[in-house]
């Protein structure tokens, strides 16, 4: 079981990716962006999102794109760093 430090609140993320809440509560409710909890009062992101929410950020702002499309390139992105970890993995 994960320890409760693990888990960031809606606040304490917004925090470590300097965004406005609101961009967030949106991509949230949009379910680009996993949040475990029934309303944003209530919200924990596991510290893996923290990753996901930059990326997206990033994604959006240098190439002004669409929220579902820098989601989309969040997951691609997110396989292909799984992807290379197996490969580490495995002599060669």
């Amino acid at each position: 079981m994960s320890d409760a430090l693990d888990f960031l609140t809606l606040e304490e993320l917004c925090s470590a990716c300097a965004l406005e809440r609101d961009w967030l509560v949106v991509r949230v409710r949009e379910g680009l962006i996993v949040a475990q909890g029934n309303n944003d009062s209530e919200w924990r992101f596991t510290t893996a999102t923290v990753a996901r929410v930059r990326r997206m950020r990033e994604i959006e702002r240098t190439y002004d794109a669409a929220p579902e499309l820098a989601a989309l390139v969040a997951d691609m992105l997110e396989e292909m760093d799984a992807l290379r970890a197996r490969l580490r993995r495995f002599p060669g």
